[in-house]
């Protein structure tokens, strides 16, 4: 896995998630299983199935986070001179004439309902390392998308 640059406080988010989901989410698995065991027939205990399926769901979660805290390379946001992990970003749509504002973070929090473009995306690595006035041509399936940077804080 390449580097994935965060702020320190995205990595304390991925560490205390990890934690939690090791210590408290493991214990709750555990104690599901458990009770699902209890009831009897393992072959027709739809609790037990159920239970040993988040259980590998939790451990799927928990491995994609260590390796994401492993391939962290913390960076501190300084001055808002140009687009970095973290950086809130105002661009102009040249096509459109509309406005867009994104905050670049890790892959695990994007959402961009929310405006958080994940650092991995095709926009976000295009807008990486920009400054204010910068144009950039983005490829998409439905052409070109031309982003001017507005502003960057």
């Amino acid at each position: 896995m390449d580097t994935i640059e965060m702020t320190a406080a995205e990595l304390q988010r991925l560490q205390d998630e990890l934690n939690e989901l090791q210590s408290n989410g493991r214990s709750q698995i555990a104690a599901r299983i458990k009770t699902a065991r209890e009831w009897g027939d393992l072959k027709e205990n739809g609790e037990y199935h159920a239970a040993k399926e988040a259980q590998a769901h939790l451990e799927t979660r928990i491995l994609r986070l260590r390796e994401q805290v492993r391939a962290a390379v913390v960076v501190e946001r300084s001055g808002g001179e140009d687009v970095r992990n973290g950086s809130t970003v105002q661009v102009l749509d040249q096509d459109k004439g509309s406005t867009q504002s994104f905050r670049i973070v890790p892959p695990n929090e994007a959402n961009p309902k929310e405006g958080l473009l994940s650092s991995s995306s095709p926009v976000a690595q295009a807008l990486l390392g920009r400054r204010v006035g910068d144009e950039v041509e983005i490829a998409i399936p439905a052409g070109v998308r031309r982003l001017r940077v507005e502003s960057v804080s």
